[in-house]
This record gives C-alpha cells, structure tokens and sequence, in this order.
C-alpha cells in the first residue's frame, strides 16, 4: 500500500532529526576520544570507546534523534503550536528531560555490558549503572543530549516557519540561481471579508485567520500543494506541474478545503457569528523562481501566470463561480469526475487577450 502524501512529509521532516543527532553525537564521541586518548577519566562510570560501543552508540543516538523527531513533528509541534516562544521551550525541555534519563537507564548498561563482554543482568553492570547517574559523567550525558536536541529544535522551528519545502530549497541552494518551472496555481481568496474584519476587530479577526489556514493544512499536503504565500486573507498555494495534475490534485484541494471547513461551520459560527467560504482562480505556466533580498531572503516566483491567475480569481463574483479554472489547464487535467461548465472565452482586466474560463462544480 503507497504512503500517503501525508505520511511521505512526516518521514521527510524527520529524517533531519535523526542525522542532526548522528552528526552531533559523532562530534562529541571523537572529541572525547581524541582529548582523553581513549582512557576512561572517571574509571567507574566512563565507558571506553570500542568499535562495537561506536556502532551501538551511533545506531542509538540515531534512532534517539528519530523518536524525537516523530514526538516533535506528529505531537509537540501541535500540542504546542498556540503557546509562546517561550513556555513552548520551558514545557518541551521538562518532556525531553525526563525522555532523556529514561533512554540513559534504557541504554548506559547495555553498552557497560557490551563494552566489559558481560551479561546486562550481572550485579557489576548494574552496580556501576548506578554510579553513573551519581557522576559528573551523567550530567556531561545530559550536556551532551541537550546540544544535540537544541540543534534539532532550532531546525523544527525554522522549518515550521518557513515551510519544510522552503527550508529544504535554502539548504541545498536549489534556488539560488534562478530555474525556470511549470507551475499551477490556486490564488484562494476568503468571501465577505472586509465585513467580516470590521464586525470582528482585527484581534478576533487574526484569531479567526489562524483557525481558517490550519484548517487547510492537511488537504493542501494531502493534495501535494506548497503554500507559496499567505496575504492577508489570501493564500496562494502552488503545484509543480505533474503533481498539480496526477488525480487533478489542484482542483480536489479545493474541494478537500470546502469540505473541511464546511465540518466546522458550527465552530465558526459559535464563535465569530460567520459562516466563512471562499472563491478560487487556477491556472499554470512558466514561473522563474530565486532567492531574493539582503536584509531578509525569500524564495519569490515571478512570470504572467500570477498576475493570470489573479485575474482569474477576480472574476469569480461576477460569473457567480466559487472555483473557475483556464481553458489552458481544462485541457491539460486529466480524466475526472468533475463537472465544468464554460463562459467563454473572458477578458481579463490588465490583459490584451481573453481567457476561456471554466467553472468546476463535483
């Protein structure tokens, strides 16, 4: 059965944690190797470095590095998301504090026993276990766990603020020098809110925002989409061009979206006194795509599909159309189920030629 579009990002955003904490734990194994020439400074508690240690340390501070990751990625990172900078670090330092004595007494007399060539159940093992949670070895263990989880940590929140597919083409300079690219895009854009910004005020309003683009989260990944951009009530989220079209993923995103918030209807309503919908304009072409800015980098996509496909969205009150679509990408979808009506061939504000534009309905 193939991974979701879902499952794929998760075990994408978690591999980092696991070479970050490889990579950290390495530096620190040779490091002590290389200062101490391999001797044990404090015989009864220091394990010396043996290649099998080596071995079981790396695989262990890995699959360490994982778990954390998954815990971060799939639970704290939502658990966590509406508290501060600041009580998010202290909370999440007491869950890793107590993780990290737990996986020490889990795996200090496994590598005692390995690197002494005894059984784990020998009173010995146990009897320097002991004297190592009551050593200055235990608290440079500890040391030692909280570097590696601050870099980890500090790659989480990047990669949440930025976006992990944003953060991804920083690291590896995919676009530091401008590529050319087919891109769809979805230019979203929230009914009625002028309106409702005035009747809510703009604290309640922002809070109201939050709730509306984390409601999208998961039919945009499910869908394979990027978020390109958030401005102000408007989202532009983006395909390359095969992945946008494979199962017409950017039109069901929008369906997907709809649906979802149609599920909370009653929650919006309780709270903010609306019902809140949305129109959408599509269309694809080439982008050049780059990093911009010297105070501040950012990934920007230029090229006439944006200034397209706003146009397009433009048009959706007017031709009473919650979704409308190019006649370039109707032609382009592949087979589906979905019901297209045509208006003809549109003009466009700004543009010396018409668009042929649809109207998708399920």
């Amino acid at each position: 059965m193939p991974l979701s579009p879902k499952t794929k990002r998760n075990i994408s955003r978690i591999i980092p944690f696991g070479v970050i904490w490889l990579l950290t734990g390495w530096v620190f194994l040779i490091t002590e190797f290389v200062a101490t020439r391999n001797q044990a400074v404090v015989s009864e508690t220091d394990i010396t470095l043996t290649l099998p240690v080596f071995i079981y340390a790396s695989i262990a501070i890995t699959i360490v590095g994982l778990f954390v990751g998954t815990l971060e990625m799939v639970y704290l990172e939502k658990h966590f998301r509406k508290n501060s900078l600041r009580s998010k670090i202290f909370y999440k330092f007491l869950v890793y504090l107590v993780l990290f004595i737990v996986i020490i007494a889990i795996n200090y007399p496994i590598a005692a026993s390995l690197e002494q060539g005894i059984s784990i159940s020998s009173p010995e093992v146990w009897g320097r276990t002991k004297k190592f949670f009551l050593s200055i070895t235990f608290l440079n263990t500890l040391f030692q766990l909280s570097i590696s989880l601050f870099v980890s940590l500090i790659y989480a929140a990047i990669s949440e603020n930025l976006g992990h597919h944003v953060f991804l083409n920083f690291f590896t300079g995919k676009y530091h020098k401008p590529v050319v690219e087919t891109r769809i895009f979805m230019f979203l854009d929230m009914k009625s809110s002028t309106t409702i910004a005035e009747a809510l005020g703009h604290v309640r309003y922002f809070k109201l925002l939050q709730e509306y683009y984390d409601l999208m989260s998961d039919p945009i990944v499910n869908c394979q989409g990027e978020v390109y951009q958030y401005i102000g009530d408007e989202i532009v989220i983006s395909w390359k061009l095969e992945k946008g079209l494979a199962n017409a993923n950017c039109i069901r995103c929008f369906f997907e979206i709809q649906d979802r918030l149609q599920s909370k209807r009653d929650r919006f309503l309780k709270n903010y006194g609306f019902e809140i919908s949305f129109k959408a304009g599509l269309h694809y072409g080439e982008v050049t795509i780059g990093e911009v800015g010297a105070l501040k980098k950012e990934i920007v996509f230029t090229g006439d599909v944006l200034n397209t496909t706003a146009r397009i969205q433009s048009r959706c009150n007017q031709l009473k159309s919650d979704l409308l679509i190019s006649g370039k990408l109707r032609e382009a979808l592949p087979s589906n189920s979905f019901i297209f009506k045509s208006h003809g061939m549109i003009e466009l504000r700004g543009k010396d030629q018409k668009e042929q534009l649809f109207t998708v309905t399920l």
